[in-house]
């Protein structure tokens, strides 16, 4: 059996019978986290109370992923947590930002337009939907006392996870969370779950993916993207998804559009919606690329006044990014430009704006 990983802290919240949450999502990681950390705990005398927390991702999750949550729950003999973001899931937190991003362009509250789609260096997707709302659940459910919040983070699985440590504090030091098999290679995870009898979640074995989360993952290798195309049950969500590309003229993965995946599965007037969309990109692109880099939004824009050459760039990419969308935006001309940073300038400080009037 792998041995896992713990810390001198860990070691002595647990020996006080702190609350241990074990994070799970229907994936191998974590699967195998629990089925060690509970072990681990039987073994050494834990008396403090235990559970398994899914944060429910809505309709981008597989069917899968609950039932295996629930499975494992069942084995462990404890209470399976589902926690859920109150404005819906990530499919709906991806189209509110686009409608958000638009409605800042076309006020001029942001100087180019924002994507959509989570990144990996911006993953909103993991931080919102699963960190915030499985952090304010423990919260509530264990006041005054310190949680150790179980994840099944490994360092081989991600360049990202290269660097995690074994434990560390977080939500203002009364939530520890532990990584126990953060040193276990992906072979010691599939074994630990082989040995419980268990199944992993079909993605794996059944669908040829090389890892599960979302159905089609903003980490998702290509092999993997195809292979989730392949499954009847993710049509309806590929479509809307593509749908949002066309839409919004953003590639899901930078520069790959999951509209190349499976085009098979798009009708002719959303191949035709996508056509259009990539068309507007390369068109956004270019316009938005001639703004210099002085000109480009930063923490606290705006910092200062455009000169007339600024604001006269600005009004022609705006002109041509809004024709390119087809969006109805204001203050696509020098004038009205000069008067909106005016505007944005006097909100920051009010009390120049008063001794003005």
């Amino acid at each position: 059996m792998e041995a896992i990983a713990t810390t001198p802290n860990i070691d002595m919240l647990i020996a006080s019978g702190s609350p241990v949450a074990i994070g799970v999502s229907g994936g191998k990681d974590s699967q195998a986290s629990a089925l060690a950390t509970f072990s681990h705990l039987d073994r050494i005398g834990h008396t403090g109370p235990r559970l398994l927390i899914h944060a429910d991702l809505g309709s981008v999750e597989w069917d899968a992923s609950s039932s295996i949550c629930e499975e494992l729950a069942s084995f462990l003999g404890v209470e399976l947590v589902t926690v859920r973001r109150r404005s819906g899931g990530l499919m709906e937190r991806w189209e509110a930002r686009w409608l958000s991003s638009v409605d800042r362009y076309q006020s001029l509250s942001t100087v180019t337009l924002v994507p959509c789609w989570s990144t990996p260096a911006m993953r909103f997707c993991t931080s919102e939907l699963k960190t915030h709302v499985i952090t304010a659940e423990l919260k509530r459910r264990f006041p005054a006392q310190t949680i150790i919040n179980v994840t099944g983070v490994r360092r081989a699985e991600s360049a990202a996870g290269a660097n995690a440590t074994v434990a560390s504090a977080d939500a203002g030091g009364r939530i520890m969370t532990w990584r126990p098999i953060v040193e276990w290679s992906e072979a010691d995870v599939f074994a630990a779950i082989d040995r419980s009898g268990l199944l992993p979640h079909p993605a794996y074995r059944q669908f040829g993916m090389s890892r599960v989360s979302c159905r089609f993952c903003i980490m998702s290798s290509l092999p993997d993207l195809v292979a989730a195309a392949a499954r009847p049950e993710a049509h309806d969500l590929y479509r809307r998804m593509v749908a949002l590309e066309a839409r919004s003229t953003f590639a899901f993965q930078g520069s790959r559009w999951l509209g190349d995946v499976a085009p098979h599965l798009l009708d002719a007037q959303s191949r035709a919606a996508l056509v259009r969309g990539k068309a507007a990109a390369v068109a956004r692109v270019n316009a938005e690329g001639r703004i210099t880099r002085p000109m480009l939004y930063v923490k606290g824009w705006p910092v200062r006044m455009l000169t007339d050459g600024e604001a006269d760039l600005l009004a022609e990419v705006r002109q041509e990014v809004s024709h390119s969308l087809g969006f109805a935006s204001r203050f696509v001309d020098r004038e009205s430009i000069h008067a909106r940073y005016a505007e944005l300038l006097a909100a920051k400080n009010p009390t120049r704006l008063a001794e003005a009037a």
